[in-house]
């Protein structure tokens, strides 16, 4: 069976974003190089263990993180488990492969008052600094990914029902709704962008002064300028935006699963991860009300 069929399947059956199914079959185009090299042998379905290990291997020489070489093997996984499914193979030879272990990654959000003085501070004089303001009002009041804001169309936005409808992984449509503030700002920018010499994408909401649509790296230059103004913090892109706004529910009491929803997770667990910076706030709660607390 081809890579190319598994494509195909990722695509049309999955339903996979366009950049994740280019980076599957990177990872397994890559791998059929090197066993065509080192064993002479391009068949994936007939590889074994031992030449799988004896990649990661060479990867793990290479200087490659542990996380990168994880996201690699899971795509091979994925390749053998389709394999299974289609019938050409009976046994995956990553069945008994565990992942290398990997130091979990900490984001620390913007704090609430690093993300209103950039909001009460940006200007709004003309059509770019009016959209990335709001750019940076949507990321932090709908918590969506910078994939998903890149793709909002300008008819998903409903003024009527206070909502925005979003497409999410695998073309999940949500409804997130709008503050006030935001459809203020939205209102303003949908006026600014008619007044645009040209519209080459008039079907998306975010253009460029061109009038194409926005890209992944003006969006995170965008929010990383922004921060950079107001925070020392390390990383500040549009992920750490979505954090923040997880991060800031919680501290003040939303529900897990509401979260969980607003963020598009398909299960809780993935939402938990945000929960580790709402200890500090929970210590606090609990030294303030615990009866024995108040004791001693």
């Amino acid at each position: 069976m081809s890579i190319q069929s598994f494509v195909d399947y990722l695509s049309l059956e999955k339903n996979y974003a366009a950049h994740s199914i280019a980076a599957y079959r990177k990872d397994l185009e890559d791998f059929q190089y090197y066993i065509s090299v080192d064993f002479s042998d391009d068949n994936l379905a007939e590889i074994n263990y031992a030449q799988i290990r004896s990649w990661i291997i060479r990867l793990v020489d290479s200087g490659l993180s542990n996380r990168s070489i994880n996201r690699k093997t899971s795509s091979l996984n994925s390749y053998y488990k389709f394999l299974i499914k289609t019938g050409d193979i009976t046994h995956s030879p990553l069945a008994k492969h565990k992942a290398l272990k990997v130091q979990k990654k900490v984001h620390i959000p913007f704090s609430e008052q690093e993300i209103e003085t950039v909001l009460s501070t940006a200007a709004t004089h003309d059509f770019e600094a009016m959209r990335n303001k709001l750019i940076v009002e949507l990321f932090y009041s709908t918590g969506i990914r910078r994939s998903e804001l890149i793709n909002l169309k300008l008819n998903g936005v409903d003024f009527e029902q206070n909502q925005i409808k979003v497409l999410g992984k695998r073309n999940k449509e949500r409804f997130i709704p709008l503050l006030s503030t935001v459809e203020n700002t939205l209102k303003s920018y949908i006026e600014m962008r008619k007044t645009l010499p040209q519209i080459k994408s008039p079907d998306f909401l975010f253009l460029t002064q061109k009038g194409a649509q926005i890209y992944a790296a003006l969006v995170y230059r965008i929010i990383n300028k922004y921060f950079s103004e107001v925070s020392s913090k390390v990383k500040k892109s549009p992920h750490i935006l979505r954090h923040s706004f997880a991060t800031h529910l919680l501290n003040h009491g939303a529900d897990l699963n509401a979260v969980k929803e607003l963020l598009g997770h398909s299960s809780l667990a993935a939402t938990q991860v945000y929960t580790h910076n709402n200890i500090s706030e929970l210590k606090k709660v609990y030294a303030k009300a615990h009866p024995r607390q108040t004791k001693l």
